[in-house]
């Protein structure tokens, strides 16, 4: 047995976390899982338990503005049927969110939750490194923000430490023309990733204006390349279309997956190209 709490308010939530470094439970659809015991008894928590998933100050999701840039703010506690229901969510996040398990299980789990869980098989990790999501971590006294891309550093490993708490995930809203979530299973519903995959573009001018491009399960973390998204910004779609073979070449180097009970590595490489493949002739048709 072990400690459990259960606080009135995020500022409770936060002294608990300094004070007995209780393990927070939203949902709980992905610890519940993981420290499970045998069937009809309590699941095996090594550490306190301390269940947020009631706070109102951090169920919530809003879009702000400032300077002409907007931002949706997602709120460690929301869930995430309401991030695929909400109008302003990305469609690849959307999409990804909608790929997750089944609708009861979304109605429970958050999408803090799931990038806490850090697998590098998380669909919603796959969309949000596209996306440049932002996390916003906690602690009695003091607040900062940790690019995605930083606060996850391997299968299950975040820098939160375990006096913080993850109070909201802000989502830069940008223009993108060319959107596309494919997530690769054994099955539409229920089912963990084989690998997954976001491209999210925008043209201007006739050209390529951003681009991300990433692959979820194919590393230890979802692999994207700032570099070679370079090389394809400023390109027209006719350019794209004949660079294609050195694109996919470039993409081979960075996707090294591995053989695991889900798949093999070359189903995994294979796949991952065959979907950037396709992904890069829709975008060349989008000038």
């Amino acid at each position: 047995m072990v400690d459990s709490y259960r606080p009135k308010d995020l500022k409770e939530a936060l002294s608990i976390r300094a004070e007995h470094g209780a393990m927070p439970l939203a949902g709980g659809t992905d610890l519940m899982v993981r420290y499970q015991s045998w069937t009809g008894t309590l699941p095996l928590f090594k550490n306190s338990i301390m269940f947020i998933g009631h706070l109102k100050e951090m169920k919530y999701i809003k879009k702000e503005a400032k300077d002409k840039t907007s931002t949706l703010v997602i709120g460690g506690t929301a869930t995430l049927t309401s991030v695929a229901n909400h109008p302003e969510t990305p469609v690849v996040l959307k999409e990804a969110v909608l790929s997750i398990a089944a609708p009861a299980l979304r109605n429970n789990a958050t999408l803090t939750g799931n990038i806490c869980n850090a697998s590098p098989a998380g669909d919603s990790i796959c969309a949000l490194y596209a996306l440049d999501a932002v996390i916003v971590i906690e602690k009695t006294g003091s607040r900062r923000e940790v690019p995605i891309t930083e606060f996850i550093t391997g299968p299950g490993r975040t820098v939160l430490a375990e006096s913080e708490l993850v109070t909201a995930i802000k989502v830069p809203l940008k223009a993108s023309s060319v959107n596309n979530f494919t997530k690769v299973g054994t099955r539409k519903a229920n089912a963990l990733s084989k690998l997954s995959f976001t491209g999210v573009a925008d043209y201007k001018n006739g050209r390529v204006d951003s681009i991300a491009l990433t692959f979820g399960a194919v590393g230890p973390t979802v692999v994207r390349s700032v570099e070679l998204e370079k090389k394809l910004k400023g390109l027209s779609g006719s350019e794209i279309e004949t660079k294609i073979s050195a694109i996919l070449e470039d993409y081979s180097t960075v996707i090294v997956p591995i053989d695991d009970q889900r798949s093999s590595a070359v189903y995994r490489k294979k796949v991952a190209l065959n979907l950037l493949e396709k992904y890069l002739r829709e975008l060349s048709r989008h000038e």
